[in-house]
């Protein structure tokens, strides 16, 4: 009767988490839907892949039923055929399951603080496991739900982009989200410079993805600022908003992207958030490296002043033991 009760204490618990990864999955899906360019629901930015890979990071392949689940629920409200709803749900479980298994054959750590880490996320988790659903997805879409063939390409590097887009810009955020100490007291001064930082760079992004002027190289120096002073949860959330105006303005063909066709918009939004996630984490593990090596030599300074504390008057007085020998008169042995 115990291990019957356990077994379905088990099952309930497995389907509650298949639920809620499937509610995450959903949500963050239709977050993502209304910036859809090709077939109503193709988007350069599908927050989905970043919610499952995070998953898969906590839970391990227990989050895949969830994972399918949600992807079925989202494709099949969207109207391809039933047996295009299937591919693309089985496109859409392989390459985040894909990006985890890359990631976790290079021994990858989920508190991004080693450079092997940013890099695996964004060319192992972001690049190329994605391109398995772009590819799998855009298929489907051709042999079932009437895209033309000469569009596939087209199709394919939208959905590449957007699945990419998820892991790179939603994954670092929800991983140092629950890996920030929040309990810890932060300064008034300091979180008036994070407003500060997060309405200048807002603003100057926005200026710049409606220029028609390609200054889009302005963006960086308030990345640094975020990576330098905020680590990785400064520069997870500002590489996130340069990421959404840049992906709106993709979008709507404004600034930068204006006058080009569908696949040099994706490569160039693709390039340029590459390049975002890039400098944004890769000087964020750098600036918490140096960190704990500064904590580490402090601490070994602590640990060398309390033995030196403690060994001092045993050193003390053994020197002076020693200097007393050497002051008394040789032993007289008796001869002239």
């Amino acid at each position: 009767m115990v291990a019957g009760s356990s077994g379905w204490r088990r099952a309930a618990v497995f389907c509650g988490w298949a639920l809620v990864v499937a509610a995450g999955y959903y949500t963050a899906a239709r977050i993502g839907l209304p910036t859809a360019l090709v077939d109503g629901q193709v988007t350069p930015l599908w927050p989905p892949t970043g919610v499952a890979l995070v998953v898969l990071c906590w839970l391990g392949p227990r989050a895949l039923p969830g994972i399918a689940l949600g992807a079925f629920l989202v494709n099949v409200t969207l109207g391809p055929s039933l047996p295009a709803v299937l591919v693309i749900t089985v496109g859409n479980t392989l390459a985040p399951a894909a990006s985890y298994l890359l990631l976790r054959l290079t021994g990858f750590h989920v508190e991004l603080d080693r450079f092997k880490d940013v890099l695996g996320l964004v060319f192992l988790g972001a690049f190329v496991g994605m391109s398995i659903s772009a590819a799998v997805g855009s298929a489907a879409l051709v042999f079932g739900s009437g895209l033309s063939p000469a569009h596939f390409v087209s199709a394919a590097s939208v959905w590449w982009t957007g699945d990419a887009m998820g892991v790179l810009t939603i994954t670092p955020l929800l991983l140092v989200v629950r890996a920030h100490p929040w309990r810890v007291r932060v300064r008034p001064a300091r979180w008036a410079e994070a407003v500060v930082l997060v309405a200048v760079t807002s603003a100057v992004t926005f200026l710049v993805m409606s220029s028609a002027v390609d200054l889009m190289f302005l963006i960086f120096p308030f990345l640094i600022w975020s990576a330098l002073r905020f680590q990785l949860f400064g520069g997870a959330v500002c590489a996130l908003i340069v990421s959404v105006f840049a992906v709106r303005a993709a979008v709507v063909a404004d600034g930068p992207f204006a006058g080009l066709d569908l696949t040099a918009k994706m490569i160039t939004l693709q390039a340029f958030n590459g390049s975002v996630a890039l400098t944004t984490l890769l000087l964020a593990a750098i600036t918490a490296a140096r960190n704990r090596a500064q904590r580490s030599l402090e601490q070994a300074g602590i640990e060398l002043d309390r033995l030196m504390h403690v060994l001092g008057p045993a050193t003390t007085l053994s020197a002076r033991l020693r200097l007393a020998r050497s002051q008394q008169p040789e032993p007289d042995d008796g001869q002239s």
